[in-house]
């Protein structure tokens, strides 16, 4: 059975950390449709005055931030400890769990474009250890497709495997399709699964939609893609639904309001981090 679009998201330009201009896509406003990704910002700029100032020192708490930079830089360091930099087709994939600080630097480059999204954490889970993870291009396989490619960021393909996370399964798929190519893909009917244009426009179970917007998919075993007179880059994710509460309190996502309240007091009083620390809060 054909997947349909169910919902369509486009995003909006605005300022995050020091004054990152980007599009945020998906947010507090979709959380229950696209379960259980969370928050997807995708960055796209030849200035580098769009996003040099970064992400400075900033704390996370239940969920995974995975970014993929397909043009550009970034560098990370963190509270246990981690400084690794990912740079083309490479994948930074962090595990917040109980606690982590890090930071986010991005060096200026000829142009900055990628994404990054937020994974929820089942309620089980959001306290486990923290963890970083970077994939490099190496590590992440191209397959020939119909038309184009594609790159198996994480989880399976057919009878090929990449990096495989620990708490929720996901399928992420970075596909790049020639101008006025089709390519079908088969799937689990019961996965939770959307997609976002990255860059072109394309048909996407029959529907135009344009760059730099989001389509929650229906159930369903195929999905069909089209680019239209150009090429075009699609990011394809599946995982499962976990339909648990949310409680969202900026980097911080739990699943009561108690618990976040909980998070921001440790963080007053500095007793945030489970492990080891490398870096202060100042509490005043």
């Amino acid at each position: 059975m054909e997947r349909k679009i169910k919902e369509k998201v486009t995003g909006f330009r605005t300022k995050d950390g020091a004054g990152v201009s980007l599009v945020r896509v998906l947010g507090t406003e979709t959380v229950k449709i696209f379960d259980p990704i969370l928050m997807l910002d995708s960055f796209d700029s030849t200035n580098p005055e769009d996003y040099t100032a970064g992400f400075p020192l900033h704390p996370h708490r239940g969920i995974e931030t995975i970014s993929l930079i397909v043009k550009g830089n970034m560098v990370h360091k963190d509270s246990l400890g981690n400084e690794d930099a990912i740079s083309d087709r490479e994948v930074q994939w962090m595990t917040a769990g109980s606690g982590i600080l890090h930071e986010e630097m991005l060096p200026a480059s000829e142009r900055m474009l990628g994404v990054q999204l937020w994974l929820n954490m089942p309620a089980k889970d959001k306290m486990k250890k923290p963890a970083y993870q970077s994939i490099k291009r190496n590590e992440i396989e191209a397959i020939p497709i119909e038309g184009g490619s594609l790159r198996l960021v994480s989880g399976t393909y057919k009878d090929h495997t990449g990096y495989q996370g620990h708490y929720l399964p996901l399928d992420y798929y970075d596909i790049i399709l020639e101008s006025n190519r089709k390519f079908m893909i088969e799937m689990n009917r019961d996965k939770s699964v959307m997609v976002f244009l990255l860059t072109g426009h394309a048909m996407i179970a029959g529907e135009l939609v344009e760059e730099k917007t989001a389509v929650k998919l229906s159930e369903g075993t195929s999905l069909t893609m089209e680019s239209l007179d150009q090429e075009t880059e699609i990011l394809f994710i599946s995982s499962d639904r976990l339909d648990e509460s949310v409680a969202w309190g900026g980097p911080i996502v739990m699943n009561t309001q108690d618990e976040l309240n909980t998070a921001f007091r440790e963080l007053r009083e500095g007793t945030f981090l489970k492990d080891k620390m490398e870096y202060h809060i100042d509490n005043k």
